[in-house]
């Protein structure tokens, strides 16, 4: 066991875990510590507390101090000189005509650098650039280029659902997910309905995944031929939160049809085999669903 306290250094971001030593460190309060970049300030999500030596990756680097006044100045200071900086950086950038679209940027706590992150479809030779903003900024210049997905996580944004994207609110770590989670859910395959402001599939498909891939084992497809205590039928529905089918049986002799519910423990049927697993988070497998998808 191993007493830790949990800090992140981006709001909503990811946790990282640093040894507690003596200190009195409340959630939300500024520290400190010391990273593979250098000294950063992050802000306290975990108070102490002990965690198994399994679950860290050891030997945790200690809190080098809660943050003084001082500290809490040059982090805001830091903070305030964003914006102006990212707006020098976008003329910059028009400037050398470089197609590049610039995201966010970060400046070292000891002011020794500083960090833009940018999306492009494509490499971008970017030399001229750094040179002039070393000289701008006087400070070393990184530039770091990101995908869809992190470009949406940086920015934020209000998702379909009409909250804020969980990858920038609350996913510190982007989860995989593919087009078979929105089938084991029966949800619609209109891409339009099933991703995200990134264009890519909806981190939020994942949420109760297990639940849906462990129930589709259990039910009846629709349309199979079931076995239930009023005779055979056929599977119109198929509700995997109650764990109950939608029959049709029909009756030849009274030349009627009947639509009947039952508990999935009741029905005879096939088990359905397990399926092939499919491409995870393919921007593919959306483009393919759009010529061939249902509304």
């Amino acid at each position: 066991m191993a007493e830790i306290i949990g800090v992140t250094f981006k709001e909503g971001g990811k946790v990282y875990y640093f040894a507690a030593g003596r200190g009195n460190y409340e959630v939300g309060k500024g520290v400190i510590v010391e990273t593979a970049r250098g000294t950063e300030y992050a802000t306290v999500v975990i108070p102490r507390t002990e965690m198994e030596d399994a679950g860290l990756k050891l030997p945790l680097k200690p809190v080098i101090r809660i943050a003084t006044q001082r500290d809490e100045e040059t982090h805001r200071k830091n903070a305030e000189k964003r914006v102006t900086a990212m707006q020098t950086v976008r003329e910059k950038i028009e400037k050398h005509k470089l197609d590049m679209k610039l995201i966010d940027c970060e400046f070292a706590f000891d002011g020794s650098k500083a960090v833009f992150y940018y999306s492009s479809p494509q490499r971008v030779d970017f030399r001229e650039l750094v040179k002039e903003l070393s000289s701008t900024f006087h400070m070393r210049i990184e530039l770091r280029q990101v995908g869809i997905r992190d470009e949406i996580k940086l920015m934020g944004g209000i998702a379909p659902c009409g909250r804020e994207c969980c990858c920038a609110s609350c996913m510190p770590d982007i989860k995989k997910v593919s087009i078979k989670m929105a089938k084991n859910q029966g949800l619609s395959l209109n891409p339009v309905k099933i991703s995200g402001l990134c264009g890519r599939l909806m981190c939020c498909l994942g949420y109760e995944n297990d639940y849906y891939a462990d129930a589709c084992k259990r039910v009846p497809k629709l349309g199979t031929e079931v076995g239930t205590p009023d005779g055979k039928g056929l599977v119109v529905n198929v509700d995997m939160l109650k764990m109950q089918a939608r029959v049709r049986i029909e009756d030849k002799q009274k030349d009627s049809v009947s639509f009947r519910d039952y508990p999935v423990e009741a029905l005879k049927f096939h088990r359905p085999k397990p399926e092939k697993e499919e491409k995870e988070d393919g921007a593919e497998d959306l483009k393919e669903i759009e010529d061939g998808g249902n509304d």
